[in-house]
C-alpha cells in the first residue's frame, strides 16, 4: 500500500479525488489537473485502486473513482510517528 503511495502523481490524484465535488472523480476529471494523459492517469489509478485505496464504480462508458476511507485512515496510522499515536490513544 505504501508503494502506492511513492509517486508524486499518486498523491496529488488522491488529493484531487478527495477535494473533488461529491468526493469521486472520473479519470477524464483528473487528466488536466495532472497535466498527464489519460492513458497514465488511468495507470495510476489502477495502481491506486489495486493498493485498495480507491474503490471503482463503472457506470455507462465511465468509471468514477473515490476514496476507501478505512484504507486512508491505516496509512496515515503506519505513518504517525509513536509517540503521537499513543497521546491520541489515551485523550
Amino acid at each position: 500500500m505504501l508503494k502506492a503511495f511513492a509517486d508524486p502523481a499518486r498523491l496529488r490524484l488522491l488529493s484531487l479525488i478527495q477535494s473533488a465535488p461529491e468526493g469521486e472523480a472520473s479519470v477524464s476529471d483528473l487528466t488536466a489537473p495532472l497535466g498527464l494523459s489519460q492513458p497514465t492517469v488511468s495507470h495510476h489509478l489502477r495502481i491506486l485502486t489495486e493498493a485498495g485505496l480507491l474503490d471503482r464504480e463503472k457506470r455507462g462508458v465511465w468509471a468514477y473513482y473515490r476514496l476507501v476511507p478505512s484504507a486512508i485512515a491505516a496509512v496515515a496510522e503506519v505513518l504517525t510517528p509513536p509517540r503521537k499515536r499513543a497521546t491520541k490513544k489515551t485523550r
